[in-house]
């Protein structure tokens, strides 16, 4: 059994509840972090010293992982090979420079408009703040429109785990009501996302 605690609203923790989805296993997910609490408990820090979210267990290996695109790099290559993996190192890094990226780059500008828009207060915003941050992801997301214009997908000719990185993230800001160009490469990419199951069930849940 793989076990992932982190509640289900988290970006990251939906990363990872989505790439299980997409694979077809079976998981169990505890709610731990937000108002679930948890994380800076010592049987949690056990496993996760960060007290961060998520952490997986699988039972199969013997592992416990931290860090999301870690864990999702782990579960494609352990279980997706023929899905999700590919086994070129030149293929995949060109893949994986994506997810990086949204890990290290995207959710910065991402917290900027999140937070203040969907847990602040209206009397509590910073509106030229949160306008700052509208801009600077407008301009990351344009990378995105660019990049997608020459394949359908982040992760090549097929989907695979560089799509599943940055993806919650670009659900999240498509749906804050904000005003943003037409990016028909991104559009189209997130439209034939948003016609996936697994991620109508993991991903497209009202932002919290």
């Amino acid at each position: 059994m793989i076990t992932v605690w982190g509640r289900n609203n988290s970006t990251n923790v939906k990363k990872v509840l989505w790439c299980l989805e997409e694979l077809g296993m079976e998981y169990e997910n505890i709610p731990v972090g937000g108002q679930f609490g948890k994380t800076h408990d010592p049987e949690y820090q056990a496993m996760n010293p960060n007290a961060l979210i998520p952490c997986l267990q699988d039972d199969a290996t013997g592992i416990t992982l931290w860090e999301s695109n870690v864990i999702v790099r782990y579960l494609a290559a352990q279980y997706g090979q023929q899905t999700l993996w590919t086994e070129n190192p030149a293929k995949r890094a060109l893949g994986e420079k994506w997810m990086d990226w949204s890990a290290s780059t995207l959710p910065y500008a991402f917290r900027g408009v999140f937070l203040p828009l969907v847990r602040t207060p209206p009397e509590q915003r910073d509106e030229q703040s949160i306008e700052q941050s509208r801009q600077e992801c407008e301009k990351l997301l344009t990378m995105l429109d660019q990049a997608l214009a020459d394949s359908a997908w982040l992760s090549g000719e097929e989907f695979g785990i560089a799509d599943i990185a940055p993806a919650p993230i670009v659900y999240g800001l498509l749906n804050l009501g904000l005003s943003w160009p037409e990016w028909p490469h991104l559009r189209n990419w997130y439209q034939r996302l948003a016609e996936r199951p697994a991620f109508q069930r993991i991903v497209m849940i009202p932002l919290s």
